[in-house]
């Protein structure tokens, strides 16, 4: 194989594969990614088993074949090169890739060595609207699980239905759920699929780049999310989501609106003298206020004032911190409104007057 590429083309694209590709995995080939060159254009393809990219960019090539380079060393290299063409040959089992007076020389793996990728079928495909699933993810992403044991809740749950597409995640201490409308032609499409934390994380990256809708597949095993020239390739997970719709509370009738900036700033300067461990903060409300404070037997203690339209019963309850900020970082409202029952039930936060998607955030109180 034989070809040039333009710096930028070839490096906007490889830096798309550092998150898929494996640095210590014990498959060797795993960290290489894949580049066929072929009909003016060369397609680079990585994979770890569970989430696979494929991408194209034009270059001049002659001549066409496949090889395999170690995908994060083809990065740096590509990188810190200065912006011209890059020259790509084989020769033998090592590769060359060359620009201006800068040679080197990579090690390569069998192309046979590489996986076979699934291949989307076309059939029961959907247009998802990008910036729609860009928020959906957003705004869920961070209440999935990290524990490995519980590996059904290591992702989030993707809805659509009645032609709304609906993502939902929790990590047994929060819910974050999040509903919008899909595009007109998708209302009579139905389906539900697990995405795994780390197929968002490579997607939300992709869906940062551009305006146009994507297309959305389910297969048997695989999830395919073309992204403009980019195919996101992502297994399934199996198990079994929880029932979401059961743990969301219906009788939460005492409501208090904050802005949201006011106790986003509130809840940032108390929680620095809150318990390291538990992150807890009190909110203590009464008539016309909410009095935010922590304590730490190492550190202190502090409290803020936040003035309210609220004239329900006093109580007090008490939240992470973190939990209630992540929520707060990426609602784009004005105003928030927390929603509650007693000390001990779960929580509701919701943003006031969003804009085309419903949000709702159950939050489970801490002990006092």
């Amino acid at each position: 194989m034989e070809l040039v590429v333009r710096k930028n083309d070839l490096l906007r694209e490889l830096q798309y594969f550092q998150g898929i590709v494996e640095r210590k995995s014990t498959i060797p080939i795993l960290a290489n990614v894949l580049l066929e060159a072929a009909d003016g254009k060369v397609r680079l393809l990585a994979t770890d088993l569970e989430v696979s990219l494929r991408s194209t960019c034009e270059a001049s090539i002659a001549r066409g074949g496949a090889l395999t380079l170690p995908a994060k060393k083809l990065f740096e290299i590509v990188k810190a090169l200065p912006d011209t063409d890059v020259r790509i040959e084989q020769d033998g089992t090592n590769v060359k890739v060359a620009a201006d007076r800068f040679e080197s020389k990579m090690q390569t793996l069998p192309r046979e060595d590489f996986p076979t990728l699934p291949e989307a079928t076309g059939r029961g495909s959907v247009t998802l609207p990008r910036k729609g699933l860009r928020d959906l993810i957003a705004r869920t992403q961070f209440a999935i699980t990290g524990e490995d044991t519980r590996y059904y809740l290591n992702g989030a749950q993707f809805v659509v239905k009645g032609g709304t597409m609906i993502m939902v995640a929790t990590d047994g201490h929060r819910l974050a759920l999040v509903t919008s409308p899909l595009v007109a032609d998708a209302t009579g499409v139905e389906f539900k699929a697990i995405i795994p934390k780390k197929t968002l994380t490579e997607l939300s990256r992709l869906l940062s780049d551009g305006e146009d809708d994507i297309t959305y597949e389910l297969g048997e095993n695989h999830q395919f999310f073309q992204v403009g020239d980019r195919l996101l390739i992502s297994r399934i997970h199996e198990g079994q989501f929880p029932a979401y719709e059961r743990v969301i509370p219906k009788g939460n009738d005492k409501k208090i609106e904050f802005e949201r900036d006011r106790l986003t700033s509130a809840v940032k300067r108390v929680s620095i003298l809150s318990n390291d461990r538990s992150r807890a903060v009190k909110f203590d409300i009464q008539e016309g206020r909410v009095e935010i404070s922590s304590e730490s037997p190492d550190f202190g203690e502090a409290r803020e004032q936040v003035m309210v339209d609220y004239s329900g019963s006093a109580m007090q309850i008490c939240f992470n911190a973190q939990y209630v900020a992540d929520f707060l970082a990426v609602v784009e409202t004005d105003h928030v409104q927390l929603e509650l029952k007693d000390e001990v039930s779960q929580a509701l936060m919701r943003p006031v007057a969003a804009d085309g998607y419903d949000y709702t955030y159950v939050i489970m109180p801490l002990r006092l």
